[in-house]
């Protein structure tokens, strides 16, 4: 079945892209909940007619999005956290401290828009994380995990 999305919906796909899923998925819970409508013929000549005209806005929200993550290149972000024997963290970081990081350097960013390799970290040292600034745009961040002192 194909089906135009919405919204964004995460593993799936961004909204008004065309994407096909198997009929129970979109007809028992993509539909319902609003997050998609059947790609009718009708409704993908709409679709095309509303990338047309969004095609120009949208090359300033990717060049803002460029611009975001050069901003962020710049940054150096070191997370400190409490540490056991070894480099083994007590805890684990995660996207949110990532977010925390970024608040405190002026900048928001979505916590859903990071994604952390293994989704937590529990161990010392240096890491990459994949930042998605917009559908077209996202930048691997690298960011090092410190002990904390004490």
């Amino acid at each position: 079945m194909q089906i135009i999305l919405k919204e964004n919906v995460e593993n799936l796909g961004f909204k008004d892209d065309l994407v096909k899923v198997k009929n129970g998925y979109g007809r028992n819970f993509l539909i319902p909940q609003g997050k998609a409508v059947l790609a009718t013929t009708s409704a993908k000549k709409v679709l095309a007619e509303n990338l047309k005209q969004k095609a120009f806005k949208e090359k300033k929200i990717i060049d803002d999005a460029n611009a975001l993550g050069e901003k962020l290149m710049a940054i150096n972000i070191k997370i400190s956290s409490k540490v056991g024997s070894g480099d083994k963290l007590f805890g684990s970081v995660t996207a949110a401290d990532l977010v925390k990081a970024f608040e405190g350097n002026g900048h928001e960013i979505d916590k859903n828009a990071i994604a952390i390799p293994g989704k937590t970290i529990k161990r010392l040292g240096s890491y990459e994380a994949k930042i998605r600034l917009h559908r077209e745009v996202a930048i691997q961040f690298p960011f090092e995990v410190i002990p904390e002192k004490k």
